[in-house]
């Protein structure tokens, strides 16, 4: 072997290193489903059938989800568990600090959370702060009797505001400069998490 040779098989393995650095995979469709049946699972043990809880998404990337643990749900379940989609653009204390506005997306919960039991879904767990903004956003419709949070990917160490997941899918450890990625089979042709560095 010359010194060519194994100048182009080091720099192979690097460029291989560098892209598995680059992009870890979370979950594929496979393991998201079996990790939204556990969730499911989960939920059923502390809400039986439903009767006096209610499930919202909080918009825009908790929506999906929602919608895909109401499904499976449903047919557990056997009965029919009320859903909602939950915008908290304009209650989040970063708001009028970013550099560019924010597009709100739409709040439908057609029915009342006074004194339901309510399920926060997200897909992400990152600094807290859109957590405690849907607190304060719900507000407008009733004061629940309990509030519990479902989350798909629980970022560990990165919380600026003290709150906890009930309801977790998988935890990772990340730093600042990457990111978990979510595609969906709706959005994108497949059921993929990523996790992403994203100075790359």
């Amino acid at each position: 072997m010359n010194l060519v040779s194994i100048y182009i098989g080091t720099g192979f393995f690097y460029l291989v290193l560098r892209i598995a650095m680059q992009k870890r995979l979370l979950f594929n469709s496979e393991l998201l489903q079996v990790t939204i049946s556990r969730l499911c699972q989960q939920l059923i043990e502390n809400h039986g059938d439903f009767s006096n809880s209610v499930i919202l998404g909080l918009q825009p990337r908790g929506t999906l989800l929602a919608k895909r643990l109401v499904s499976r749900l449903e047919e557990l379940v056997s009965s029919k568990i009320q859903l909602g989609f939950l915008d908290t653009t304009f209650y989040r204390d970063d708001f009028r600090r970013r550099e560019e506005p924010i597009q709100a997306n739409k709040t439908d919960i057609p029915f009342l959370i006074e004194d339901k039991n309510v399920i926060l879904v997200d897909d992400v767990l990152f600094t807290g702060r859109s957590v405690r903004a849907a607190m304060d956003a719900m507000n407008s419709f009733g004061r629940p009797a309990k509030v519990e949070l479902l989350i798909l990917v629980d970022r560990l160490y990165s919380r600026h505001i003290p709150v906890q997941a009930t309801y977790v899918g998988r935890q990772v450890n990340t730093i600042d400069t990457q990111k978990v990625l979510v595609e969906w089979s709706e959005t994108n042709k497949k059921d993929n998490v990523w996790l992403i560095n994203k100075d790359e």
